[in-house]
Order: structure tokens, then C-alpha cells, then sequence
């Protein structure tokens, strides 16, 4: 009876199990599925053009709607044109930070959690991906919240008693209403889940049309009804001196924070371009353009709705939208329709680059036996219904700036990870060994976890946690309050400059004297013990531990490699 217990378990468990390459030992099965390995030619499919229209549609976001709104308003409030400054500014420094990492995932066609092997180690990667992907599950809730308020404005201009929907729900942290809106966002996002990164390209691309155009008429409607800009692009900024410097100074690192789970993320995508160029220049403009159009449209909308209603700008369009339907005509109300659709599928956009995608590839890289991409997605929209977002946004804890604050802290992962792969290894990887768990490996370190990555790791947290725990509502020192806003820039640095100098004076093995990328010649690399690699019919030599092709593989050899 034990025995057929045993059995229909391991049958389950088979049944469960992903695909995943033949004669892998047990901790390879650990390490390694079809999403982890390196993407092969034919699922390249990503070119300039689709990481063009992918920025553009992640960029028209309420987020970035409202980026400039805490700039403008307050007490030391700046200018319009000085808020859209540290825009573009910020959002350029983004864009840098986004190629590096992109180009990584770009060359050598590997994902995020197998970057973190080289310096992390190879059980040691896991916590900087468990770490990501909570975040992710996090922010799948409250961006799908966003989202059901989207879907309210939607129903509210088909039907305008929804607005007056009966509420039964005992909480005060929520209503009927907007429960749900949310799960009608949360269930239409479903099936967005099941498609192949390499071909969700084309949600983004149709996004990169339908919602600039919406915002573009957004913005004319606006400037229609008010019959000019509004007052914010005539008034002067309230903070001089130090204060102004300072004020714009986290403008920009505010903008660079709203980027740090994408700085990270960016090689989950980028490796599914045809080739490493395609995910530079592509990037590098596309990612300030996009965001500093849209702050604009955001700021000149936000100025306009002081003169249609009189008072303070609403900064927030989906209020914003919600005043133009209270004395809206048929006609007004399909253009709010319209215009609301836009920001939803805005959000389901964000919400799988940013979220869905990231928390799935984690996902995969924590239990690869038995999850992959799709279905780690799927387990991140079920954490994401069942953690309740509206008692998170409802309380006065400041969980939002927990949320956005907690997110730099990815600079000291973006540091290790670039110091590593720039100017430790010098673009040098072994791609078979970021999937061994034999001691031998390059990558195991000590037992599987690089002591000089999580050293780095954790005094690029250390340089930020006193200005951390003062962001979310504790008094601290003014100095580290002053470090603080420079995060991004602190944590980076320390632990990149930390990295560098624990590797130059305890040397790695698996590094180059010489910058030496190999990436553009993996194939179908097998990373079976033993096992011979995939090659291209025709070619001759065969492959060895690098992952690529016998003759390239032999002029490697006969550049120095550093210490093995």
C-alpha cells in the first residue's frame, strides 16, 4: 500500500513537472528548465522597434502621469519646467542603468536570476530573486487596484448609476463597487499571462498606439475646456537656494526609484533581442522621450483642471476623468470611455513588464522542477487578488512610499550585478556553469554562496536604511536624510565599489584581463553534465563549456582568462 502511495505521488509529481532538458541530475533540476536556459535563435524575436514600442506603452502610465505632481505642489514646490528637468534627467540616468543591464541579458540571452549566479552564487542568487519577486507579487495587487479604478470610470460612463452601486461589503477599507471593478481588471488580465515573453511583444505594440493617442486627445480635450494651459505653467517655483537644489535633486532620484525593479528586470526581456544592439540605442532615447512627453501631458492636463473647476489642480486623471462625467453628455462620455480604456490597458501593460513577467521569471528560477514562467505568473495574480491591496492603500502607514522607498533598495543588486559582469569578469561568462551545482563550479563559491556579493549587498543596503526607516515616518539624523536622497546613487555605489575592491584583493575565478564577450555565439547550449552541446547543422567542432561553438570556443582559449 506504501508503495502505491509512493508511486501515484511520483506520478503527480511528473505530471506536475515543467519541461526541462534530459539527463539533468537532481540539482540541476533545481537550477535550470526551457525559461531559465539560455533563449535560442528562433525565440529571439525582439528587435529595435519592439523594445521602441514597449517603452512608449510602459511609459504612458498614471505613475508617470503624476510624476511631477510632488514636485510642483508643496511647501517647497519648484517649477514646472524645473520638475520637467529632473524628468528627463532622471529618466536619462534610467535609461543608462537599463542598457547595462539589458545588454547582459541581450548577449549571453539569459534572464535576471542567472545573471545573480555569477555574483551571488549559484544558491546564493536565490535570495536577491525571492526578494524581487515578493516585490512583484506586491505590486501586482495595488497596480491591478489602479486598474479597477479604470474599469469603474468605464462602467460609470456606460452605465451612470454604477457610480451609486449598492454597497455590501462589512469593511470600510473598500465598497461593492470598486471590489468589483478591481477583480473584473484582475480577471481580464488573465489571459495576457499565458502568452510567451517573445510574444507579448505585441500587446506592448498595440499599447505603443492606442494609449498615446488617448492621452494626446486627453491632453487637447483638457486645454479645450479651459480654454488655454491653466495657471502651473506661469507660476514660479517656492523653494530658492540650497532648498531648490535639493528639491530637484530628489525630482531626479524620485524619477530613478520609480525605475529600480526595471533596472533590474530589464534582462528578463532584453534577452530575446536578435542581437545586443538591438536593445541599446532602441532603449537608451526611447526611455526619456517617452516618460518626459508624458509628464508633460500630465502637467499642462493637471494646470488645465485648475481653471475648469476652479481651486487646486487634480493631478490624478482618473479623478480628473470621473469630474468629467458628472456633467457629461453622450458624447463626453464615450470619449471618457475611450480615454479610461487607455489607462487600463496602460496598467495591464506595467503591470506584466514590471510585475507578471519579473515575479514569474523568479518564480521559475526559485522551483524550477515545477514552475515556469506562465505559471509563476498566474501565482503571482493569485497573490496579488488575495493579499487584499485596498487595506494596504487604505491605511495611513505610508505603505505606497514603503513600497516605492523599499524599491532602491534594488541598487545595491544593480550594483554587484554591473561591478561583476563591467569590471570583474569584463563581459566574460560560462554559461553551462551558471547552471552547475558541482563544487568545481566557478560559480559555487563557498557552498553555493559568494561571500563578496552579499558583503557588497549588504553595505549597499547599510549606506540607506537610516534614511529608509526615516521615508516611512521615523525622525532621523538630517545627515542621513541628506544620503538618502541620493539612494539610488549610494546604494549603487557602495556596493559596486565594495564588490570591486573584495574581488580585486580575494580574486574570483571565471574572469578576463581583457574585455571578452561570447554570448552572439550560443546556440543551444546542453547543460547536462557530459552532455555535448546543440550546434547548427553543418558547423564543425563541437561545443564546450562556454556554451558555444568548437572553433569560436577555441580562440577563447587562447586569450588569458584570469584565474580558474
Amino acid at each position: 500500500m506504501e508503495k502505491l502511495k509512493q508511486s501515484k505521488a511520483k506520478y503527480y509529481a511528473d505530471k506536475l513537472a515543467v519541461e526541462s532538458e534530459p539527463g539533468l541530475s537532481n540539482a540541476q533540476l533545481m537550477l535550470t528548465n526551457h525559461d531559465l536556459k539560455p533563449v535560442e535563435p528562433e525565440r529571439r524575436q525582439w528587435g529595435p522597434w519592439n523594445f521602441v514600442g514597449f517603452w512608449i506603452a510602459d511609459s504612458f502610465n498614471i505613475n508617470t502621469w503624476m510624476i511631477s505632481s510632488s514636485m510642483i505642489s508643496g511647501p517647497d514646490g519648484i517649477s514646472w519646467w524645473q520638475s520637467w528637468l529632473c524628468v528627463w534627467i532622471g529618466y536619462t540616468i534610467a535609461g543608462f542603468f537599463i542598457c547595462l543591464t539589458g545588454r547582459i541579458g541581450a548577449t549571453y540571452h539569459i534572464s535576471f536570476p542567472v545573471i545573480c549566479r555569477s555574483s551571488f552564487g549559484i544558491w546564493g542568487s536565490l535570495w536577491p530573486v525571492f526578494n524581487r519577486a515578493a516585490m512583484a507579487c506586491i505590486w501586482y495587487g495595488v497596480q491591478s487596484w489602479i486598474g479597477g479604478e479604470c474599469v469603474t470610470l468605464m462602467l460609470r460612463s456606460i452605465w451612470s448609476n454604477y457610480k451609486d452601486l449598492p454597497n455590501t461589503f462589512p469593511s470600510q477599507s473598500t465598497n461593492t463597487r470598486d471590489y468589483v471593478s478591481f477583480f473584473l481588471f484582475w480577471l481580464c488580465s488573465l489571459p495576457a499571462i499565458w502568452f510567451p515573453v517573445h510574444k507579448i511583444r505585441h500587446l506592448f505594440t498595440v499599447k505603443a498606439y492606442f494609449v498615446p493617442a488617448a492621452g494626446v486627445t486627453f491632453f487637447i480635450w483638457a486645454i479645450v475646456r479651459a480654454h488655454g494651459i491653466g495657471p502651473i505653467v506661469h507660476q514660479g517655483g517656492k523653494a530658492t537656494g540650497s532648498a531648490l537644489g535639493w528639491a530637484m535633486v530628489k525630482g531626479i532620484m524620485s524619477s530613478i526609484a520609480n525605475f529600480a525593479t526595471l533596472i533590474v528586470n530589464d534582462p528578463d526581456f532584453a534577452r530575446f533581442a536578435r542581437k545586443p544592439k538591438d536593445a541599446l540605442w532602441s532603449q537608451f532615447i526611447t526611455i526619456p522621450v517617452g516618460f518626459a512627453v508624458t509628464s508633460f501631458i500630465g502637467i499642462i492636463v493637471s494646470s488645465s483642471s485648475a481653471v475648469i473647476y476652479g481651486g487646486e489642480a487634480v493631478w490624478n486623471p482618473l479623478d480628473l476623468l470621473g469630474r468629467f462625467l458628472d456633467s457629461a453628455n453622450s458624447g463626453e462620455r464615450f470619449g471618457v470611455f475611450m480615454i479610461a480604456s487607455a489607462f487600463a490597458l496602460a496598467q495591464l501593460g506595467t503591470n506584466i513588464a514590471a510585475n507578471s513577467v519579473s515575479a514569474g521569471t523568479d518564480m521559475t528560477a526559485l522551483l524550477p522542477r515545477y514552475l515556469n514562467i506562465r505559471r509563476g505568473g498566474y501565482i503571482c495574480a493569485l497573490v496579488g487578488l488575495v493579499m487584499c491591496p485596498w487595506n494596504l492603500l487604505s491605511t495611513s502607514n505610508n505603505f505606497t512610499t514603503y513600497l516605492s522607498a523599499y524599491s532602491v533598495f534594488l541598487s545595491s543588486i544593480a550594483g554587484v550585478m554591473i561591478c561583476d559582469y563591467y569590471f570583474v569578469r569584463k563581459g566574460f561568462l560560462q554559461i553551462r556553469d551558471l547552471y552547475s551545482a558541482q563544487p568545481t563550479s566557478p560559480y559555487y563559491y563557498t557552498f553555493g554562496f559568494h561571500w563578496r556579493g552579499y558583503t557588497a549587498y549588504i553595505c549597499g543596503i547599510l549606506i540607506n536604511i537610516v534614511g529608509f526607516v526615516g521615508a516611512i515616518g521615523r525622525k532621523v539624523p538630517a545627515g542621513a536624510t541628506y544620503l538618502y536622497n541620493l539612494n539610488f546613487f549610494c546604494g549603487f555605489i557602495v556596493a559596486s565599489a565594495t564588490y570591486y575592491l573584495l574581488c580585486k584583493y580575494f580574486p574570483i575565478p571565471a574572469t578576463s584581463d581583457v574585455w571578452m564577450e561570447v554570448g552572439e555565439d550560443i546556440r543551444n547550449p546542453s547543460v547536462a553534465y557530459g552532455a555535448d552541446d546543440e550546434v547548427d547543422a553543418g558547423s564543425e567542432g563541437s561545443p564546450d563549456r562556454y556554451g558555444i561553438k568548437g572553433d569560436e570556443e577555441a580562440g577563447v582559449r587562447e586569450r588569458k582568462l584570469g584565474n580558474f
